[in-house]
């Protein structure tokens, strides 16, 4: 696993031993980069359930003013500090040290995120769990883009009844990321 494009090209990150994490591919990584690389510039970047903070780093590295990291395991929190100080991009991340839902609480009320990625545990409806509090929570506006990784299999039927319009769809072999807005109203 290494850091694709930008000011960290290249340099290889740790990823947390065991089952408890996926790392996103490189190559999956790249694709996801190359479809939002016009909005990183500048952008406030929430990564949940940050595993080893590759995506984060990867939007920082690529020019995010700043990247929110929320982990709650604690091997996988040290794992996301070494890399931080590793590619030197540490003094514009915030890493979270607790569960997706204390984070959202404690980020309400303050400004919108210009991305939100998350990488839920597959096949246990968190990512719905997780769109139903953002819903009405301050870190997503209708400039928000939300980035939803996830197994092929996963069901997302309910969005337009939670306010979600999706924006794409990109499938691959096993995974796909879902991109979705809150709606606008009419």
């Amino acid at each position: 696993m290494r850091v694709i494009a930008g000011t960290a090209r290249s340099l290889p990150l740790k990823s947390v031993e065991g089952m408890d994490t996926r790392p996103t591919t490189d190559r999956i990584k790249e694709t996801l980069f190359n479809m939002i690389q016009g909005g990183l510039c500048d952008c406030r970047f929430l990564d949940l359930f940050a595993g080893s903070g590759g995506i984060g780093i990867e939007a920082l590295s690529r020019g995010a003013a700043e990247a929110v990291f929320v982990e709650k395991a604690k091997k996988a929190c040290a794992c996301i500090r070494e890399n931080l100080q590793f590619t030197r991009l540490d003094s514009r991340a915030r890493l979270m040290e607790t569960d997706v839902f204390s984070a959202l609480a404690r980020l309400d009320h303050g400004p919108a995120f210009d991305y939100i990625f998350m990488d839920p545990p597959y096949n246990m409806d968190l990512e719905k769990q997780v769109l139903a509090a953002l819903s009405g929570n301050s870190c997503a506006d209708r400039d928000t883009v939300i980035i939803v990784e996830a197994s092929k299999e996963t069901s997302f039927d309910y969005l337009e009844a939670y306010g979600y319009e999706v924006l794409k769809r990109k499938e691959y072999k096993t995974n796909v990321h879902m991109f979705v807005k809150v709606k606008k109203e009419k």
